[in-house]
């Protein structure tokens, strides 16, 4: 024991490193179908290590971090167990608010507790900083992603928010060079709070709704930065290394992301997608609708089918009953690929998320680049409830507002059945002008049903 005491340091870097080891294999496994559940343990596991051997050097009352730890439990138990599918972004929105919560508390608890010192100060104002529009402008995200908040860009709501974010960033390099020319004061750090909370809002709210899947990414590398920074602050060596794992892997997701849609990050930030105005589209023909079993009698007779995923599927929870319809036309012989493009749904790697829950293996998932260049011999693509990722505007419009987006060229296909409720545009706001083509079937109606219908074909 004696020997445990004076070596404490020691074995708490050790076990350190040892849960750093733990959190990079862990998320390296992540990227495998068969791995991600052991993946996502050990990354726990070292999570609750770094914690335990940090609360061990800190002299609190084990009844009130017992507490905690449980209440958190209950709580994160609850949310994981109740949350739907389709609700998944929004509360990925929320954790990386609460992950920014956390640094942003630690900053201003620092500041209240730590000498007034050059470097803990600048730490303590860009950890207060990230924290706080991550937390603030998560919340915007979840709301947007919920449909609870749909100011336009151009509201005024909207260009008050956006112009206290451009104030708050220039106050914060005033504070910045402040903290390093004279004593900070109590007015200038609640000045600094209250610009931070409000210039998160100011953040997020000018991005559409089309945009939410990159915003996310980059909330999620927000928090990761912030927590990194928080580390070096309380000099705590595996919060530095476990946030620059979120910061770095949430920015390079975020850059793959913006190139998915052939956008830069300060375009989607700070610009947005063009005036729907600007669109010179005409759309021309009529919509052809079908009915489940037309639609059956062609798909039965199909050599190779591609399924093209999109939020719709998961607003109508149809994961489970696709795969069903998957497995049965492989056993009629049929080649079925599963075309994921990287922003279909509402955050990163949702539909993934989606078909992983039905079991479809990850070999079947093929990205744009891998089918786009033979798509003319898929003989049908079933869209079901995509519509921006496979929209041909974004390829033959060039005054379109997604224009030069890279998408699923189902439009090539000999035949595409669109699952969809109604002809109501995508997230992005734009008309899809592949409704009207004549190779394009709309099979209208709830997706889970449609497809449901299909599978009951095959069954009798």
């Amino acid at each position: 024991m004696k020997y445990l005491i004076e070596n404490f340091s020691l074995i708490q870097n050790s076990l350190y490193i040892f849960a750093s080891i733990l959190f990079i294999t862990g998320i390296k496994m992540l990227g495998k179908e068969e791995t991600a559940v052991k993946g996502n343990f050990l990354s726990s596991l070292a999570m609750f290590l770094a914690v335990s051997i940090t609360l061990t050097k800190m002299n609190l009352d084990i009844k009130i971090v017992l507490t905690g730890i449980c209440m958190g439990a209950l709580i994160g138990s609850l949310i994981a167990i109740r949350v739907k599918m389709t609700s998944i972004p929004e509360m990925v929105a929320l954790f990386n608010g609460f992950g920014g919560l956390a640094t942003f508390f630690i900053a201003w608890s620092e500041f209240n507790t730590s000498p007034v010192d050059t470097f803990p100060i600048i730490l303590i104002t860009l950890t207060l900083y990230i924290g706080g529009v991550t937390f603030s402008g998560s919340i915007i995200a979840y709301g947007k992603l919920s449909e609870k908040i749909t100011l336009k860009k151009t509201s005024i709501f909207t260009k008050i928010f956006t112009t206290i974010f451009y104030i708050s960033l220039l106050y914060l390099i005033y504070a910045l060079i402040f903290a390093n020319i004279f004593s900070p004061s109590f007015d200038y750090f609640l000045v600094l709070i209250i610009l931070t909370l409000l210039g998160g809002i100011g953040f997020v709210i000018p991005i559409g709704g089309g945009d939410m899947p990159v915003v996310i990414s980059l909330l999620n590398s927000l928090s990761g930065i912030a927590a990194s920074i928080a580390g070096l602050l309380l000099e705590n060596n595996v919060l530095i290394v476990a946030g620059s794992l979120v910061g770095a892997s949430g920015l390079i997701l975020t850059i793959i992301m913006a190139k998915a849609m052939n956008r830069s990050i300060g375009n989607i930030l700070f610009v947005g997608y063009a005036s729907p105005s600007k669109s010179k589209s005409k759309q021309t023909g009529d919509v052809k609708p079908i009915n489940v079993s037309d639609a059956f009698l062609i798909i039965e007779n199909s050599s190779s089918v591609l399924i093209v995923p999109g939020y719709g599927m998961a607003v109508a929870q149809a994961q489970h009953v696709v795969k069903e319809l998957g497995d049965l036309l492989e056993q009629n012989g049929t080649d079925v690929k599963y075309g994921i493009h990287p922003v279909a749904g509402r955050m990163p790697g949702h539909m993934n998320v989606l078909l992983a829950e039905a079991n479809v293996p990850y070999d079947v998932l093929v990205e744009p680049d891998d089918v786009n260049p033979t798509m003319d011999s898929v003989d049908v693509a079933i869209v079901i409830g995509a519509n921006d990722v496979v929209n041909p505007s974004a390829t033959e419009e060039p005054g379109s507002p997604i224009y030069g987006m890279p998408i699923i060229n189902v439009h090539n296909a000999r035949t595409v059945f669109v699952l969809k409720r109604s002809m109501s545009s995508g997230f992005a706001g734009v008309q899809n002008p592949l409704f009207f083509k004549d190779n394009t079937r709309m099979l209208f109606g709830d997706a889970k049903e449609s497809i449901g219908g299909l599978v009951s074909e095959f069954k009798e």
